[in-house]
């Protein structure tokens, strides 16, 4: 019941739910009080301009993902830990594993491998099925997908069940402690880390950030103010933008509970 009201309640929060929680408010005061619908539908029309705007995006998301910017010199680890949430499984019509756009967390994941930085990769996922499909884990996707990329079999540990960041943390602890493994490198979005990388050390593990997946650069902020072209068409509403500041604001809602949860 948590994870899913964990995911129903906080879509209310979010610029589009809370929109249409306004927009319905002001239908119902059409009825009742006609002076006063102006109001809601002013606050919902407010809010999804300036949640689809750059500016706002850019802000909110550059305000988690550079916490935890890359080091020029990664340490090595006794395992490299990856976060689920990157793929999309083999269901028709994909003709096989299909990457989301976290995919990066794979991809990073295998470089960091070959690169020697840990001898060993836990792939933490399983998948959350309300229908009760009878699809792979996630982990045995992304096994599926870092396999082509030279990564061993033998390096691999799935951790299959999870299905959530607490739940990555706490079932990866429990292979950790059976084989010995005391430091990790967490490879997750730059989005998701600053959460993640908290959930890991309150369990007392010894984790390195390896963060990777940015939505946001140096070079896209600064190109936000370069013309009067530029700011035009950054202070005008874009769906992406709008899933951006969204997706920042479920970092901080998720931040939140967590902490309320005594998970941070």
């Amino acid at each position: 019941m948590f994870l899913f009201l964990s995911k129903l309640l906080p879509i209310f929060l979010y610029p589009l739910g809370l929109s249409c929680l306004l927009l319905l408010l002001a239908f119902i005061l059409l009825w009742w009080k006609p002076r006063l619908a102006a109001i809601p539908i002013v606050l919902a029309v407010v809010l999804l301009l300036a949640s689809s705007s750059a500016w706002a995006s850019d802000w909110l998301v550059r305000s988690l993902e550079y916490q935890y910017v890359p080091q020029v010199n990664i340490p090595k680890a006794d395992a490299i830990v990856v976060l689920g949430g990157a793929t999309r499984p083999a269901v028709p019509p994909r003709p096989w594993v299909e990457v989301a756009e976290e995919g990066d967390r794979v991809l990073y994941a295998a470089k960091l491998f070959r690169e020697g930085k840990a001898p060993r990769i836990i792939l933490s996922g399983g998948r959350v099925n309300w229908a009760g499909n009878n699809d792979l884990p996630e982990s045995a996707d992304m096994a599926e997908l870092i396999k082509t990329m030279g990564v061993p079999e033998t390096a691999l540990i799935q951790e299959s069940t999870s299905r959530n960041t607490r739940e990555n943390a706490v079932n990866s602890k429990k292979i950790m402690d059976a084989q010995g493994i005391r430091s990790i490198l967490l490879v997750t979005s730059a989005l998701h880390m600053p959460r993640s990388l908290r959930i890991f050390q309150k369990l007392g593990i010894e984790t390195f950030p390896a963060t990777t997946d940015f939505l946001s650069s140096d070079r896209e902020t600064k190109e936000l103010q370069n013309t009067a072209q530029d700011i035009t068409l950054n202070s005008l509403p874009d769906a992406e933008r709008l899933r951006n500041t969204t997706r920042a604001l479920k970092e901080y809602v998720g931040i939140g509970i967590y902490w309320l949860r005594g998970w941070l």
